[in-house]
């Protein structure tokens, strides 16, 4: 394991061109120290988690001190955002660090620190994140990871007492977020919308060369690139469905080449189950609906693909494009299959799932309970007192039941099996907003011990933790939901 000042870095992405970042030093922030650590990321890079201790991790993580080997930069791109193209945008409080290798098969990471200060790409911004924000994407990263979706990490969390107004008077924080990449479908858009397709060729080559290398003799491995990239974000997506997230942002300039959930600022996970939830406050059209992630992961698709036309042809892009609705629906059917225990696929299943959803919202019923409720089930009549009790209409969850009953009985289910494979799907925990704001609140207030309490739950969210059921309920009846928008 490595001490901080050891921590190899292989900086690929600053020998690229300047004119796709800009070198920038982190600004100082005063009285830095520790919030939060997390070895599980540490591990990604070859930390030793004895260096958290250490009065210079706060120095460093801060942007205070530069480790050894880093080459800080802020990277430049564009991106739709809300349906609208913005010509620039770019690092306005992020600054990349390097890529530092991590140990055997740890692959390399991105280390960025955000909320480290002013950049050319700061626009009215002022460089700096709040601890509210950085509590936030800190846990969730984490808890996604936990759960299998494919995410940004999250080494660490650095606070200081500098004062940051938002809508009120905050605490700044930094956050070390760690990615394989942080390339974005607007990192072409921007050379594209410049007319610079050599920039976009080159960046293109780049990213076959670091993220997908068994394309890079191929003759098209411009249209595998595209085809890469369309089925890992239809993948991505059927996760966020099945796990019930919403993500909140889906412009183009957070969705990454690579397929991993980039970016938590407004975000959610489902309470009572709702397909038209908005998570994000400033999102008054419902443009980002959790029903509407599917379609809008196509839409920016598009987007992407269209940089790449100079380089696929017309017909090759659209081919790619065609390929997301099967490659989304196969996913979300099977990990839908896996959250109801199914272990062979049939006609009937899509009806099963759909009508499922739709007592679930016709009852308000909270989705992570229900599912791992219904690991409970059982092929005999009689046993669902727990479930049903969940539903207004009582008799609306036995239609259902019966068909459910019916599905399982089709394939010899075992009960005892199948509840073993749904507990190893269905989580007891998720990141709900009640949890976040309950342990920013406190962390508001000087006490960080929730967050770490938070963090390890969310580790390991389909474990049964004795003396924590709180965290697996919802939110409080009479609670005011938490309202979260893009400062957030």
């Amino acid at each position: 394991m490595s001490t901080l000042e050891d921590i190899r870095f292989d900086n690929t992405y600053a020998r690229l061109p300047e004119v796709f970042y800009r070198r920038v030093k982190p600004t100082p922030l005063p009285s830095p120290y520790l919030v939060s650590f997390n070895a599980d990321a540490a591990a990604l890079v070859g930390l030793d988690p004895a260096e958290a201790l250490r009065p210079e991790f706060a120095e460093y993580f801060s942007g205070n001190r530069l480790l050894p080997a880093s080459e800080p930069l802020a990277a430049i791109y564009a991106g739709h955002q809300f349906g609208t193209y913005v010509p620039q945008l770019g690092d306005g409080r992020a600054i990349l660090l390097g890529e530092a290798l991590g140990a055997a098969g740890a692959g390399r990471w991105d280390v960025q620190l955000k909320g480290a200060g002013l950049t050319p790409f700061s626009r009215m911004g002022d460089g700096r994140a709040v601890l509210r924000s950085t509590v936030r994407e800190y846990l969730c990263g984490e808890a996604m990871h936990a759960l299998g979706i494919p995410t940004t990490r999250a080494l660490c969390i650095v606070g200081s007492d500098e004062p940051v107004i938002r809508e009120t008077v905050e605490t700044a924080a930094v956050l070390t977020r760690l990615a394989p990449t942080h390339v974005r479908f607007g990192t072409f858009e921007l050379f594209h919308y410049r007319g610079q397709q050599d920039r976009v060729r080159e960046l293109a080559d780049y990213v076959v060369r670091q993220h997908y290398p068994h394309l890079w003799e191929d003759a098209d491995r411009y249209h595998g690139l595209l085809r890469e990239v369309v089925g890992r974000t239809a993948r991505l997506i059927a996760r966020w469905q099945a796990a019930g997230f919403a993500h909140g942002v889906m412009n183009t300039d957070n969705m990454s080449v690579v397929g991993l959930t980039l970016d938590y600022g407004p975000f959610g996970f489902l309470d009572e189950y709702d397909a038209g939830f908005v998570c994000n406050h400033s999102d008054y059209g419902g443009r980002y609906a959790f029903d509407q992630q599917p379609g809008v992961g196509l839409w920016n698709l598009s987007c992407f693909a269209e940089t790449l036309l100079p380089l696929t042809g017309h017909d090759p892009a659209v081919a790619a494009l065609n390929e997301y609705a099967g490659i989304f629906a196969e996913a979300y059917s099977e990990l839908m299959r896996g959250k109801l225990g199914l272990e062979t696929e049939r006609p009937e299943d899509a009806g099963l799932v759909a009508g499922l959803l739709k007592i679930l919202q016709a009852n308000a019923v909270d989705y992570a309970r229900f599912f791992r409720r219904l690991c409970d089930f059982q092929t005999r009549p009689g046993a669902d007192d727990p479930l049903r009790d969940m539903f207004i209409d009582p008799a609306a969850f036995d239609g259902w039941a019966r068909g459910y009953r019916a599905r399982l009985a089709a394939e010899a289910s075992d009960d005892a099996a199948r509840r073993g494979r749904m507990l190893r799907t269905n989580p007891v925990y998720v990141l709900r907003n009640h949890l976040a704001q309950r342990a920013i609140e406190r962390a508001q207030a000087g006490d960080y011990a929730e967050i770490n309490t938070l963090l390890e739950i969310l580790q390991k969210p389909f474990d049964e933790q004795p003396g924590r059921e709180l965290y697996a309920e919802p939110p409080p009846e009479g609670t005011r939901r938490v309202v979260v928008s893009c400062s957030s």
